[in-house]
């Protein structure tokens, strides 16, 4: 089965990336105080635990990260958390955490804790990028901003780690996936079931680490860090797959919560192959949005008909299975990469001049600009290093809904895919090939269902009509579920929180200054 493309804050992250240069690195201050709020039995320890901050510098696992955590006044620690929450006294792990500290600290709130989604992004260099921009706002003036790397993820350690660099670039060089032959189908799940294995191999404490990496855990590490913040009810920004984390968190800890936006919204209740199909659609109805903008364009590299775009695209990239495209030091544009390098794109408007830009050098046989795009979305560095993001996607989602085995079900849903995604169609048959998680070591710990959130203030969700990764009708679904408020944005992007929409931004932070929600059936356009 297609896997579903990894989603979150990237267009923040990449926008704001490094506001300023310290003079200086902050001096190491430790905090400690009682635990704050409702504590678990057996958790005591670690909801009272004292932490360190101190400069972000040693915290940088990436290239991006090291740009990020340059911003002024950020400071950085680690949180330790049980590996295994129902083993509280057995091996432990630890959450790397950054904060910028509200300007106005005579009007504090609390901290406003932040995560990107993914999953697998690091919400340390989220909120990072998130900082400058914010300082100078009523968020800012109020809130600490806090970003923390799940369990596994970034900072936090241990990483899970499952492929090398070399083997990702091998990985993303073979289209074996475009085979739906009998012989095809076995090559893929036997490449699944090594994946798989070198994910418990490679990743420190193995199947038990693996267990525990999922939603169910992340929000209970929520708790405790919302504890050690010295907030009593948890103030949240959760963008994308951070909607799963924060309904979680919602559904477990329904009275420590003050105040939680939902932005870019993943449905509760909607399994994987079904959303797999929903998320096509939306990348589908994305794609004919950037073909109508590409045709008034006079160097549309689709033609001057939106008609014709999908087989126009089509005729591009389809080649490239049989003949890929030298790229320079060895490297060469995979189908694979041509399609993954449009679906980064289809995140923003922002990115389809260098998508219309990449189509075009590939009608010349050139294919750097499309294999930039696609590094993009991969995290991989100039230095031909990776970032883990994609070991930690599929890790965490596979012990986040369970597995799907059936060999008809998922030639099923890649036909239905296709369909309401014409323009990745690689015109060959489906594949039954399982994925990885179905060889997984470990069962999965959630399973899409109907939160039951009694208790729970009012939240607000932001689901935006065109968005491709996260499809309007899902944010209406969890809205629903959460009997939250709905804000709707009118434009095609992946999430709109904090991103330069003044109607979303406004209403977004007096929701979570004093509570204040938009009036029913509120909407929001970027003119």
């Amino acid at each position: 089965m297609a896997a579903l493309a990894a989603s979150g804050l990237l267009a923040v992250t990449l926008a704001a990336c490094s506001t300023g240069q310290k003079s200086a690195p902050p001096a190491p201050s430790t905090e400690s105080h009682a635990p704050v709020g409702p504590v678990p039995a057996g958790l005591e320890r670690f909801y009272g635990q004292s932490v360190t901050w101190a400069d972000c510098a040693p915290y940088a696992t990436s290239a991006e990260a090291k740009s990020a955590f340059r911003t002024k006044d950020v400071q950085c620690a680690r949180l330790t958390v049980p590996l295994d929450y129902g083993k509280p006294d057995g091996s432990t792990i630890t959450l790397g955490l950054l904060r910028r500290k509200a300007t106005d600290q005579g009007s504090r709130i609390g901290s406003l804790v932040v995560n990107p989604g993914g999953p697998g992004a690091s919400g340390m260099t989220a909120a990072a990028s998130l900082a400058g921009q914010t300082a100078n706002t009523a968020l800012g003036k109020r809130f600490d901003l806090v970003g923390f790397d799940p369990r596994g993820i970034g900072a936090s350690e241990p990483q899970i780690r499952c492929f090398t660099d070399v083997e990702r670039d091998a990985d993303r060089a073979d289209d074996i996936e475009t085979d739906g032959s009998p012989a095809g189908v076995a090559k893929q799940e036997q490449q699944k079931k090594d994946f798989a294995a070198k994910c418990a191999q490679r990743t420190q404490h193995g199947d038990e680490m693996l267990a525990n990496v999922g939603s169910r855990d992340v929000a209970k590490d929520m708790d405790v860090l919302r504890s050690v913040l010295g907030d009593e009810k948890l103030t949240y920004l959760g963008f994308s797959y951070g909607t799963r984390i924060g309904t979680t968190y919602a559904e477990e800890f329904p009275r420590n919560v003050r105040a939680m936006i939902l932005d870019g919204a993943v449905d509760p209740q909607q399994d994987a192959t079904a959303s797999l199909v929903a998320q096509g659609a939306g990348f589908g109805k994305a794609f004919g949005e950037f073909a109508r903008w590409c045709a008034g364009q006079q160097d549309c590299a689709l033609g001057p008909d939106a008609g014709g775009a999908v087989k126009a695209y089509q005729d591009l990239v389809r080649p490239l299975i049989d003949f890929p495209v030298p790229v320079g030091d060895g490297r060469k544009l995979s189908y694979e990469d041509a399609t993954t390098a449009t679906i980064q794109a289809l995140y923003q408007q922002s990115l389809w001049d260098s998508l219309n830009s990449g189509l075009n050098e590939l009608k010349r046989q050139r294919g750097a600009t499309l294999e930039k795009l696609a590094d993009l979305y991969n995290e991989r560095g100039t230095d031909g290093r990776y970032g883990t993001t994609q070991d930690a996607f599929t890790a965490i989602r596979c012990v986040d809904d369970p597995r799907v085995t059936d060999p008809k079900t998922i030639e099923q849903a890649q036909q239905k895919y296709v369909q309401v995604a014409p323009f990745l169609d690689d015109g060959r048959p489906a594949s039954s090939a399982r994925d990885a998680c179905a060889f997984w070591p470990v069962p999965n710990t959630s399973q899409p269902h109907l939160p039951n959130v009694e208790g729970l203030p009012k939240l607000l969700v932001i689901s935006t009509t065109n968005d491709p990764a996260t499809p309007y009708q899902a944010g209406v679904n969890l809205a629903k579920a959460l009997k939250g408020a709905l804000l709707t944005f009118e434009g095609t992007q992946h999430t709109v929180f904090l991103q330069g929409v003044g109607c979303v931004d406004k209403a977004g932070t007096d929701y979570l200054v004093d509570g204040t929600l938009p009036a029913e059936g509120k909407r929001c356009s970027a003119s």
